[in-house]
């Protein structure tokens, strides 16, 4: 039998989504401090062929939300792609967050083996549960969670590596 997977995946997510939440929380408030209207830094992009901010988060959600789903072998929960607010924004994490508390960490049990498949531009791929966490899910959660927060610093939002790490957690 194989390790679970739990430890280093939902509680990863989950703190990456916190982690996320509270920085559209501060970057919802620096625009108002500022009197930026909230699409510009919704629409804002690192590079003219990058997502939106928007969207930055929309996929965050959608690979947190899916690993969840794939890891526990159920049902991946569909979200609209509709967000056009911060508040909306944080309702999704919020959505997601509550999706991932339900899975109880039993179901990950034998995740490791789980195939996963998915359709990736057209076509099949074929994971296990480890290869996919490690080497599909965290890269691309990462990934994205960093350019949100880098569009957002790069818009002049207050932020630090202390915000897009959160507080770290306390010795056992």
């Amino acid at each position: 039998m194989s390790a679970t997977l739990y430890p280093m995946s939902l509680p990863v997510l989950e703190r990456g989504l916190n982690n996320l939440a509270a920085i559209l929380r501060k970057a919802e408030t620096d625009a108002e401090a500022r009197k930026i209207a909230p699409e510009v830094l919704l629409n804002a992009r690192l590079a003219p062929d990058m997502f939106p901010l928007l969207r930055q988060v929309q996929i965050v959600s959608d690979t947190a939300k899916g690993c969840a789903a794939r890891l526990a072998g159920v049902e991946v929960p569909s979200f609209a792609d509709d967000e056009q607010s911060f508040g909306e924004l944080l309702q999704r994490i919020a959505k997601t967050l509550d999706f991932i508390g339900a899975i109880r960490p039993e179901q990950l049990a034998d995740a490791a083996d789980r195939e996963v498949v998915l359709k990736l531009r057209g076509e099949e791929v074929r994971f296990d549960g480890q290869s996919y966490l490690s080497l599909f899910v965290l890269p691309n959660f990462y990934f994205h969670l960093t350019a949100a927060y880098g569009i957002l610093r790069h818009n002049g939002v207050p932020l630090g590596k202390t915000d897009y790490l959160g507080g770290l957690p306390a010795k056992r």
